[in-house]
């Protein structure tokens, strides 16, 4: 029994940790780019979060003002923070 309650725990963390991605501003920091490269990788990186999150909208059968509620926080969580460490996001 206690096996099967360690088991269960680990495929938890497991699956919470393999969700938690880096968002794609921080992937460009990351790789350090820059002008092209880097409006190029956001486009890219934007479009892949929009087909996912609407995946996933989709899959939790949201439809309407939910569905595009859901998707544009989704999108923006896997965008990342507006500015950077040089550049601060703007206050709410």
């Amino acid at each position: 029994m206690r096996y099967l309650a360690l088991a269960a725990l680990a495929a938890v963390l497991a699956t919470a940790a393999h969700g938690q991605s880096a968002s794609c501003r921080a992937t460009a920091q990351d790789k350090k780019l820059a002008g092209a490269a880097l409006s190029s990788f956001m486009k890219k990186c934007e479009a892949d979060a929009k087909g996912a999150c609407s995946l996933s909208a989709s899959e939790k059968k949201l439809s309407g003002a939910a569905k595009s509620s859901f998707t544009a926080k989704c999108v923006k969580d896997k965008i990342g923070p507006v500015g950077g460490p040089d550049r601060p996001a703007k206050p709410q």
